[in-house]
């Protein structure tokens, strides 16, 4: 297996960096850039810890090449960090309302809930319910979960 270059832009910052041809996504936020924010789960997909948005889209970064990359915006949990370390609104509201628990799944709750929001500024209990059905949390119900990206859309976009 050879090594391919990558030039990538992740969160804001550009990155070169020679990786091999089957370096996941994930692994090399993880290892490569010490972004650990995206959490490996299950490594199949499943539960979404590892979620992240390239080019604004939600992607499994467990099941994407490194290369895959190439050319691309990435945005992990640290890259919603505002101005001065102010907490992005959906961090907040995470917390406000109560939407972790342990944490582990947060970040891709987060992230996923985070282009939700871009392509629905004001979405409906049921549509928050069904964009986040890619991500999976064993501590919380939910419920606060869904609370919490309502609220953060109401605090970003209001009524």
């Amino acid at each position: 297996m050879g090594k391919h270059l990558i030039n990538i832009e992740v969160n804001g910052e550009t990155h070169s960096a020679e990786v091999p041809a089957r370096r996941m996504l994930s692994d090399f936020l993880r290892d490569d850039l010490n972004l650990t924010g995206t959490k490996r789960g299950c490594e199949t997909g499943t539960c979404g810890a590892c979620s992240v948005l390239v080019d604004g889209v939600v992607v499994k970064s467990c099941l994407s090449l490194a290369v895959q990359a190439q050319g691309r915006n990435v945005t992990t949990i640290e890259g919603l960090q505002g101005e001065g370390g102010k907490m992005h609104p959906l961090q907040e509201s995470f917390i406000q309302c109560g939407g972790l628990q342990c944490g582990y799944c947060t970040p891709g709750f987060i992230m996923t809930a985070c282009a939700l929001l871009a392509d629905n500024p004001r979405p409906t209990r049921d549509e928050v319910r069904t964009g986040l059905s890619g991500n999976l949390c064993r501590c919380t119900g939910y419920t606060q979960i869904v609370d919490s990206v309502l609220d953060a859309a109401e605090k970003m976009h209001g009524h």
